[in-house]
């Protein structure tokens, strides 16, 4: 063998090594789509990534599904495992009648964390947007160890999070039978293209099939009482935010806040209020709304990978 063919046989034989000992970051971001049973119902999830990068849960807001995150996962993925289920009753996932499955938060948080049990999943940051906040509260007081880091989206935790439509709503939580119009309003198309659209400078960034997608879900049989099961169960998470506060004065988990400070529903104070109890959390209250995805989906990825790379350590 010549000095040419024996440096370049020594180089491949380093590469190699080199790869097998430390595996390179995926330079895939391709979603593959899932569906598995958990405790008799079916759930769908989504996932990207490298299994063997550290993983991220992305849990979602009422009244979408995983599919809120298609535009943040293929940013994310050549870096971080991403696992994003579809809530009972939401997306792909089964959505058995309520005499079948007991719609509450704390239902949702068991079935959530069932199914991340049965993928092995047991160190996570979590991603928590809107309803996706008090299911991973839930998930996170019970399992404070399985927990990496929080990357909160216009979750609220605080009183001071709530805007003025949340008066109306506890008109519902004291009486739902008197008020039945507090969920007509909650579920009409009026209401799901304001959730996305409210507040926003930059309208050219939403996809109107997501609303109309979204209310052709709300329309479907059965989803009238799922969802005012969970409207009216909502009370017992802002019951809870003394309980979800007290958590994050005793653990400080590393957090970033992306607050989109648009959102009429859940307002700009309830991100910076965050800071309360986790003075070392960075937050950034961005020009969005409450689906702040939609519209800066580039600057909540490029915070996100800071961050992480900054926490976690770069994959």
């Amino acid at each position: 063998m010549n000095t040419k063919s024996l440096v370049a046989a020594v180089a491949a034989s380093i590469v190699g090594h080199m790869a097998q000992a430390a595996p390179l970051a995926s330079t895939s971001s391709t979603t593959t789509y899932h569906r598995v049973m958990v405790d008799g119902v079916g759930i769908f999830y989504r996932e990207a990534g490298p299994k063997d990068a550290p993983t991220i849960v992305l849990l979602h807001g009422f009244p979408s599904s995983s599919r809120e995150f298609d535009p943040l996962i293929p940013l994310l993925a050549t870096r971080y495992h991403l696992v994003a289920p579809d809530f009972p009753g939401f997306g792909q996932s089964d959505a058995p009648s309520p005499s079948a499955y007991v719609y509450t938060f704390d239902h949702l948080a068991q079935t959530t964390n069932a199914l991340l049990e049965q993928l092995n999943i047991h160190r996570y940051t979590l991603y928590l947007h809107d309803y996706g906040g008090p299911v991973g509260f839930r998930i996170v007081l019970a399992h404070p160890e399985r927990l990496q880091a929080l990357v909160i989206q216009n979750a609220n935790a605080y009183k001071e999070g709530l805007g003025a439509k949340w008066a109306g709503i506890a008109q519902y939580w004291a009486d739902r039978k008197a008020h039945p119009e507090v969920l007509d309003t909650f579920m009409s198309l009026t209401a799901a293209e304001q959730r996305h659209t409210a507040g926003t400078s930059q309208p050219d960034r939403y996809n109107p099939d997501t609303w109309t997608d979204e209310y052709a879900h709300l329309s479907k049989p059965g989803q009238h009482e799922i969802q005012g099961d969970l409207l009216y169960d909502y009370q017992t998470n802002v019951a809870s935010y003394p309980a979800w506060q007290a958590w994050l004065r005793q653990y400080k988990p590393q957090t970033l806040v992306v607050w989109g400070r648009n959102d009429p529903s859940f307002i700009a104070a309830g991100g910076e209020t965050f800071r309360r109890d986790l003075p070392d959390a960075e937050i950034h209250l961005l020009d969005a709304g409450h689906f702040a995805i939609d519209e800066q989906v580039d600057e909540i990825a490029r915070l996100m990978l800071t961050f992480l790379d900054s926490h976690l350590g770069k994959p």
